[in-house]
């Protein structure tokens, strides 16, 4: 197995911030000023992912990612937008460094010879209970 990829930088050009304002704590300050963040990166036409990272995170991202392939972060979790700004690009980059790591190979195995005499001795038991369930005969 090779050693993990080195994650790829992603140029701020590829990109797109929007803000909008954020519910939650604040006070008066929730209602004027727009500190919450949405992330959006075109994963599909990225040209700094390499095919195999970008599978990989277009798996990971589920529910995040929309029709077209743009992996959508949202990031109202801090009262500032530098914060949440911070806070999304660093999610973003958490989810690329995740999809850099291979998935190990699936080795196949077989069951040992002692485990298929257990479960065969386990079902002879099992069936010699469900025959004692039967009705009862004549005296």
């Amino acid at each position: 197995m090779s050693p993990p990829a080195e994650p790829p930088i992603i140029p701020d050009e590829e990109l797109h911030e929007s803000f909008f304002r954020a519910s939650g704590p604040g006070g008066q300050n929730v209602n004027k000023v727009s500190t919450a963040v949405e992330l959006r990166f075109d994963v599909r036409q990225s040209p700094s992912l390499p095919p195999s990272i970008r599978a990989r995170l277009v798996r990971l991202a589920g529910r995040r990612l929309t029709k077209d392939g743009v992996l959508v972060i949202r990031a109202d979790r801090f009262r500032t937008q530098e914060q949440n700004r911070s806070d999304a690009r660093e999610r973003l980059a958490e989810l690329i460094e995740e999809a850099t790591k291979e998935p190990k190979p699936r080795i196949k195995t077989r069951p040992t010879k002692a485990s298929k005499e257990r479960r065969i001795e386990g079902k002879t038991r099992r069936s010699v209970v469900k025959k004692g369930r039967g009705k009862v005969g004549d005296w």
